[in-house]
């Protein structure tokens, strides 16, 4: 059932997708004057736009029912694995350590009370020392280029 369900899904999305290519545009106006009152006798006196709408419309539904009943069948009819069935590809043989009973632990001890005031103001700040002035770096004289000798004929 699911693979004649699957062919009907594709031949509907490939449908859509014709039809939505075939619909003109909101600009398609202009061409009409290039021979687009041809498909007034193919398609009836309406022209294409009416049919190819309604087809596109019917298409659309049957498309999002067909994927959603999918969808729900395939979260239905998903059966859940025994962990030595599953393949977890390379996870698989990875050793699995077994597990300790756990052991009691001891009760924390509280915390003792502290002696130590508490401040409650920040204290004032010492002044900075101050900078001294920046320098400016000493500027490197770069060698003069060497003049090529010449050479005499």
């Amino acid at each position: 059932m699911m693979l004649l369900l699957n062919v009907v899904f594709v031949l509907v999305a490939i449908a859509m997708i014709a039809l939505i290519l075939m619909q003109r545009g909101a600009g398609a106006q202009a061409g009409s004057g290039f021979g687009g009152g041809a498909s007034a006798t193919v398609f009836g006196a309406r022209g294409a736009s009416n049919f190819l709408t309604k087809a596109t419309k019917w298409l659309a539904i049957v498309f999002f029912g067909i994927t959603l009943f999918m969808a729900w069948y395939a979260t239905h009819n998903a059966k859940p694995k025994a962990a030595v069935e599953q393949d977890l590809g390379v996870m698989s043989q990875v050793a699995v350590p077994k597990a300790e009973p756990s052991k009691p632990v001891a009760p924390v001890p509280a915390a003792p009370a502290t002696a130590v005031p508490v401040q409650t103001a920040p204290a004032p700040a010492a002044p900075a020392p101050a900078a001294p002035a920046p320098t400016a770096p000493a500027q490197q004289q770069a060698p003069a280029p060497a003049q090529p000798a010449k050479q005499g004929g």
